[in-house]
């Protein structure tokens, strides 16, 4: 009953975003905004929903390790996993401004939260100011789409989002409903969701932490995974990338910023996440600097170094939980050999880029 309580909230969860976003979506349409800015904000909005509606949930039940491991874990498993996964099926072309604005952006908001929890707790005010630089961010995301002039990035938008003219068609009500039904989907999904891990983490002996960092964080990003997935095989590099970065962004300034205001003490952080998880997370941010930028392209290998290292992470994290016998060979694997020759091989090819690009 407890898995299959898991993979009804998880449908939910799903479902809800699908009409959320589209109903969101065609009322922008409607109303005259670009598919471009729609895609930008609305979208990654609306696909981080899952993240908001659980971490909000279990920061108010007195869940705080899941309301954080949520947010970091789903970080972790969109770049890792998502953008590599989404790479083996084409590279991926990476746009100047991922590199020169949004990257870097979301190294910043990555450093705000180790700076931020370093004393054990997420304030309130300090989930303040990373909503206000949300608010800032998006801003100026919605200008700078009014200056885009790359018809190949204009035309996957309008392909994906829709054409205002052809929104007003359908009945506006209707996209109302549709939102609003998502909505309520998300708030019972997100709640069996949080129901039924906390449920196997007890019943496993495994810690509330580590469920939110996998089964709740994998399950939140389910929307992500879908729509960089198919903008790959529709070989819409541009959604597929800013999905992950946005999304990211957008998870640490609201999902984090909001929870920390609307919880009773703010977002209390596991000291144990603060050692490694949190780390892990700014580091997992960092390496997208120079993968990005080495001809602006996620080439397969590199999906495939994307892939190992999520595996890597989450075979540590269950380890060190269970403290199985391993775990001091699989940790010194990883520090004196695996880390060494990822950062030796990047730092080679972004030194060739360098040199080409001179």
């Amino acid at each position: 009953m407890i898995a299959l309580k898991l993979i009804a909230g998880l449908v939910l969860l799903v479902v809800g975003v699908q009409a959320l976003v589209r109903g969101a979506s065609k009322i922008a349409a409607a109303v005259g905004i670009s598919p471009l800015v729609i895609g930008l904000t609305i979208v990654a909005f609306g696909t981080s929903s899952p993240e908001l509606a659980v971490s909000i949930g279990s920061a108010l039940d007195g869940k705080a390790d899941i309301a954080l491991g949520n947010v970091v874990g789903s970080n972790i498993f969109n770049v890792l996993f998502i953008l590599g996964l989404s790479s083996l099926i084409i590279p991926l072309v990476v746009h100047q401004q991922l590199v020169r604005l949004d990257v870097p952006i979301m190294i910043g908001a990555s450093l705000l939260v180790m700076l931020f929890g370093w004393d054990g707790t997420v304030q309130w005010w300090e989930g303040g100011i990373l909503v206000v630089i949300g608010i800032g961010y998006t801003v100026f995301l919605i200008r700078q789409s009014r200056k885009e002039h790359n018809k190949e990035v204009l035309k996957d938008y309008k392909e994906e989002y829709g054409d205002g003219n052809e929104v007003k068609k359908e009945k506006t009500w209707l996209q109302v409903i549709l939102v609003a039904v998502g909505l309520a989907l998300l708030v019972f999904g997100s709640r069996w969701l949080v129901e039924s891990a906390v449920s196997i983490a007890t019943t496993l002996g495994v810690s509330e932490l580590v469920i939110g960092l996998t089964i709740i964080a994998a399950g939140t990003s389910l929307p992500e995974v879908a729509t960089s997935i198919i903008a790959s095989y529709r070989k819409q590099e541009d959604i597929a990338v800013g999905n992950v970065v946005g999304s990211n962004i957008f998870n640490i300034l609201f999902i984090l910023g909001l929870t920390a205001i609307i919880a009773p003490g703010g977002v209390p952080v596991n000291p144990e996440a603060m050692s490694f998880d949190v780390p892990f997370m700014v580091a997992v941010a960092v390496a997208c600097l120079p993968l990005f930028f080495t001809g602006y392209r996620i080439e397969r290998w590199e999906g495939f170094v994307f892939l190992g290292y999520y595996v890597a992470y989450t075979a540590y994290i269950i380890l060190k939980n269970m403290e199985h016998a391993s775990l001091d060979v699989f940790t010194s694997a990883m520090i004196w050999f695996v880390v060494p020759l990822t950062v030796l091989t990047l730092g080679v090819v972004t030194l060739r880029e360098v040199r080409k690009k001179k």
